[in-house]
């Protein structure tokens, strides 16, 4: 099992920036990600970014140039820094974690944390 603790949500301002951080306990992988997803009212839960544990990351167009996603392999936490933040990033951000274990990939998820960005 593993167990995602999110903090870092809030109400920011039309360009303003916030930092998600996700601090994950528990089993671990031999290979694994963790990323960020979020989910907006009335919408599917979409990817926002990833980050392996070798460091590799991948982010949606959306949010590309505005955020960055990084890792601190040894308090196994993952962050979200947040800029230039849009009306359109309002949403529910989710922390994820998975790996690899025997054949499978497995997930696990944060509870979630409300970003809301005003105009």
């Amino acid at each position: 099992q593993v167990q995602l603790v999110e903090s870092g949500g809030g109400l920011v301002q039309v360009g303003g920036s916030l930092r998600l951080s996700c601090a994950a306990s528990g089993s671990t992988f031999m290979i694994d990600a963790m990323g960020w997803y979020r989910q907006a009212p009335g919408k599917q839960r979409e990817l926002v970014a990833t980050i392996t544990s070798a460091g590799i990351t991948n982010y949606a167009d959306s949010v590309k140039g505005r955020f960055t996603i990084s890792r601190d392999n040894a308090k196994n936490t993952v962050y979200l820094q947040m800029n230039s933040l849009k009306p359109e990033d309002t949403a529910v951000y989710y922390c994820n974690k998975g790996g690899l274990r025997g054949l499978r990939w497995i997930d696990y998820w944060g509870q979630g944390t409300q970003v809301s960005v005003s105009s």
